[in-house]
């Protein structure tokens, strides 16, 4: 091939490519907007002609504007208001879409046993409604309440006796954002200064925007105390937000930002290395010389002795075993946040909460979550404010 035609060739396969995306995206928004149409409006419901016109427009309006709205409050001008409302309706659509979906299996029932229509679709109309409504109430309310603190006990059989008992609190997936959560944040910090902890670890996706934007949401991070080390490492929403910027904000807030290094605290004669290392979305982001590197954050400590790893995601625990590392901590996962969309996160993550093990040696604890990314909902997936007390070998 000439250097003319390679040069004619690359702007079709980026057509081609955008094309794609295109489709897959308007398929997408079909779908999900469309199922619910079809339950609650279209179906067999034969509702009077002003109902049925008036439900069409509504779910019409939906699904031209979300894109738009998505676009102005996550793209390049993060306008909060138009953010707040696609994430809303992004919520709220999923809600529906997956108990359109499972009210058609009720209506299959109901068919079965002989209702006929318009009682049968009706009646699955009204019963998909009011599951939503239920669940977005409650939902609603468990992304904005400050989360529970959940304990756990890790055994780390190389934990020297002077850091028996060590207090360790993880925060992860806070994503500040177009929601003003100021008060939220206070309340949190509150909680993880009542917690009495050695240790208090923020394994990233701190917030959806600049420092700029969300400096005031950040602020009571300030405020959180820890005897022995404040430490952070970057998520992957970071890289959609200033990485390096919330890497200098954080040190400024005085939190160590382990960028691929290693600390070590010490207590009763007896070390801990706590190592931290970047986002695996990291090194195609463009940012200069962020890309998750274990060796590089490990590079000088001693092997002899345990090792604590901050990793925003579970994923990276494949990388966290070769260099013995006792304990990673991570979050992203969200737990899923509003089901069924847990079943997807585990197409992508090998872990959705909890404590693991990985390897001989590795044990990987999870978090739920701290904040809610986007839609301001929480379904049979609560936040958390993880306690985690490490003990040495009985």
């Amino acid at each position: 091939m000439s250097v003319g035609e390679a040069v004619e060739a690359e702007p079709r396969r980026r057509t081609g490519r955008a094309v794609r995306i295109g489709l897959t995206v308007a398929a997408v928004l079909v779908l999900l907007f469309g199922v619910p149409w079809w339950t609650l409006v279209w179906s067999g419901n034969h509702w009077p002609g002003g109902g049925f016109v008036t439900g069409t427009v509504v779910f019409a309006a939906a699904v031209a504007l979300f894109p738009l709205l998505m676009v102005a409050g996550h793209g390049r001008r993060h306008r909060d208001w138009a953010a707040r409302i696609a994430d809303t309706l992004l919520g709220v659509v999923w809600v529906l879409f997956t108990w359109s979906i499972l009210g058609n299996g009720l209506g299959l029932i109901l068919a079965l046993a002989g209702v006929g229509d318009p009682l049968r679709s009706r009646v699955v109309t009204a019963v998909v409604a009011a599951v939503a409504l239920v669940l977005l109430i409650w939902g609603y309310a468990e992304a904005r309440r400050v989360p529970r603190v959940r304990r756990v006990d890790v055994t780390l059989p190389r934990l020297g006796p002077g850091l028996d008992g060590l207090r360790l609190v993880l925060l992860t997936d806070t994503h500040y954002g177009p929601i003003d959560r100021t008060r939220w944040s206070r309340r949190v910090t509150e909680v993880v200064n009542s917690l009495d902890a050695d240790v208090v670890a923020h394994t990233g996706d701190i917030a959806d925007g600049e420092v700029a934007q969300r400096r005031e949401q950040a602020a009571p991070l300030a405020d959180v105390r820890a005897r022995l080390a404040r430490v952070y490492v970057t998520g992957n929403h970071e890289y959609f937000s200033g990485a390096q910027r919330w890497v200098e904000h954080m040190a400024s807030l005085g939190w160590e930002a382990l960028h691929n290094r290693h600390i070590e605290v010490r207590r009763g004669g007896s070390t801990l290395v706590i190592a931290g290392v970047d986002d695996r979305t990291a090194a195609g982001s463009g940012v200069p010389g962020h890309h998750a590197d274990h060796a590089a954050a490990l590079a000088g400590a001693d092997p002899d002795l345990p090792v604590l790893l901050l990793a925003h995601q579970p994923q990276q625990v494949a990388g966290a075993v070769p260099h013995g590392v006792d304990l990673q901590i991570s979050g992203h996962t969200h737990g899923g946040q509003i089901w069924p969309f847990h079943y997807l996160v585990r197409l992508d993550q090998p872990v959705l909460q909890g404590l693991t093990r990985h390897g001989p040696r590795t044990q990987l604890y999870t978090s739920r979550g701290t904040g809610f990314w986007g839609p301001p909902f929480r379904i049979f997936a609560p936040s958390e404010i993880t306690l985690l007390t490490l003990h040495g070998a009985a």
